[in-house]
């Protein structure tokens, strides 16, 4: 289970958590009970210090924040009342190994506005899943608080791993209102409790190449318009991948396990996929379902070779490399593909919004992510909260975009700030999507059952199996783990009324344009 860790987007460019020139800051000076005054440390959160001097001058950043200094809850929060309830504390943050180093740097303004310190718990990034349960059984976890991947939310909070945070969000004010809808339901809450704060807040959004799009067009892109099917895009990227030797006209993540999950989630939501009916029976192998995969199947007739074993690292390499000419990954492709250090398309791409299928919706797919969540046995919980609500504070995420370090924010206040759009490409396509974006829930077993479904439809890309085959297969795995997981018991470990909300929201919406 810990597998994801091994792939996941900010290991493979070994960013960190709260990461940046923060370090400069140095250390605070709890031992003799003197710390600075709260302001000082918070005018050093900023542009200037945190986002990388190449970006700020490839970009013309004048400095000013790219978020809603009125939103930014570090800037909100009253410092001392803090200090005089909490300084002096030990908070011991569970995280990624390779991470440890990073996250410490990141870590030294809150010590210094807070008084609390912090102490790290590393575990290793491909066996975090692991070694974080099997503590947590133990009944004494090592760490008060902890980040990990979103999927994995109802295995932690289902059993009682993580205490409620409904009342420190009231006592200290956090903005929960800021976050979109579909990050704070999914990454924030479960069963109608606040577990988590959200932490990287994706999205899955469709990228095409500028020049090869306007060659065939004979036109500007219109970002809603000129690939305004699923249908549609199966015909350009079949006309894409004749343009030019080594370039493949769609790129997929269509590897074994979630990836091809993911990938079939996101178009199939499109047709109007639901993965469980009220009663939690599986109903995603459906007529939605089997369109989905089928609009999969031919767009890999027009992809990259090795699209079968393709994840996130190798799609990204294929697309940021120039190999792709339209590609159905995460928003970050969008940004990291402005970036010259990173990428040989600067200038040349757009990412448009979510291609439609007719009879079904617009469901922009919120997919993956990961949360910020404090153990039921933590010996600080609310200093964890505290810790926790620092990293995942509006400036930081909004710099960590602009760092383009695939640590993505979730806040509105963020996504539609004009100078957070400018060194951000998606930014303003995915705001407006989040309105009506779809998600899977967040139940126990969760991340196994997109293992096992991603299999099947791994088969089915390799010409194994038929699609139906493939979702009949998944459906029938997918309700072995939901029995075993007293899904259907008279009283299932999950109300379907209280994540419901959270599916779909834009249900009953109208679209964007």
């Amino acid at each position: 289970m810990g597998e994801f860790n091994t792939v996941s987007r900010r290991s493979f460019l070994k960013t960190s958590t709260a990461a940046g020139a923060v370090a400069a800051l140095g250390t605070p000076t709890l031992a003799d009970g003197h710390l600075p005054d709260p302001a000082s440390v918070l005018a050093d959160i900023s542009v200037p210090k945190y986002v990388r001097e190449d970006y700020r001058t490839l970009y013309g950043m004048s400095g000013d924040p790219i978020w809603d200094t009125d939103q930014d809850w570090i800037r909100t929060v009253d410092w001392e009342a803090v200090r005089s309830e909490l300084a002096g504390t030990t908070v011991r943050f569970a995280i990624g190994a390779a991470d440890q180093e990073s996250a410490a740097e990141g870590l030294v303004p809150f010590e210094k506005l807070s008084g609390i310190k912090v102490e790290l718990v590393p575990i290793p990034d491909d066996s975090f899943y692991d070694k974080a349960i099997a503590e947590f059984i133990s009944g004494n976890a090592s760490f008060d608080a902890l980040q990990f991947f979103s999927p994995w939310l109802g295995d932690f909070a289902a059993p009682g791993f993580l205490a409620p945070l409904d009342d420190y969000a009231s006592k200290w004010n956090l903005p929960l209102d800021d976050f979109y809808d579909t990050y704070r339901l999914n990454y924030g809450f479960f069963n109608g409790q606040m577990y988590g704060i959200p932490f990287d807040c994706d999205i899955q959004m469709v990228h095409v190449r500028k020049g090869y799009m306007e060659t065939l067009l004979g036109g500007e892109i219109d970002k809603w318009n000129s690939v305004p099917t699923y249908d549609e895009l199966i015909r350009v990227s079949g006309e894409l991948n004749k343009i030019e030797p080594g370039v493949a006209g769609v790129g997929l993540m269509a590897a074994r396990g979630f990836w091809s999950t993911y990938t079939w989630e996101h178009i199939a939501a499109q047709a109007g996929m639901m993965l469980f009916d009220e009663d939690w029976n599986p109903i995603f192998n459906g007529e939605a379902g089997m369109k989905g995969l089928e609009i999969i199947l031919e767009l890999a007739k027009n992809s990259a070779e090795g699209t079968a074993g393709a994840g996130w690292g190798e799609n990204r390499a294929a697309w940021l490399g120039g190999q792709l000419a339209t590609n159905v990954s995460w928003q970050d492709s969008g940004t990291q593909a402005m970036r010259p250090d990173q990428s040989q398309i600067v200038d040349d791409f757009v990412t448009i919004y979510e291609p439609r299928i007719s009879g079904g919706n617009f469901a922009p797919p919120n997919i993956a992510g990961s949360t910020s969540c404090v153990a039921s046995t933590s010996q600080n919980p609310e200093g964890a909260f505290l810790m926790l609500a620092f990293l995942t504070t509006s400036s930081i995420m909004a710099m960590n975009e602009a760092n383009a370090n695939g640590v993505a924010p979730g806040y509105r206040s963020v996504l539609s700030n004009p100078g957070l759009q400018a060194v951000s490409q998606p930014a303003e396509v995915w705001g407006k999507s989040l309105d009506y974006a779809w998600c899977a829930p967040r139940l126990p077993g969760m991340f196994e059952m997109e293992q096992a479904l991603g299999n099947e439809i791994n088969r089915a890309v390799v010409g194994q199996i038929s699609a139906r085959e493939a979702l009949d297969n998944g459906a029938d795995a997918i309700r072995k783990i939901m029995d075993r997981n007293g899904f259907y018991s008279s009283r299932p470990p999950v109300d379907y009324a209280a994540v419901e909300p959270g599916l779909w929201v834009g249900k009953g919406k109208e679209m964007p344009f």
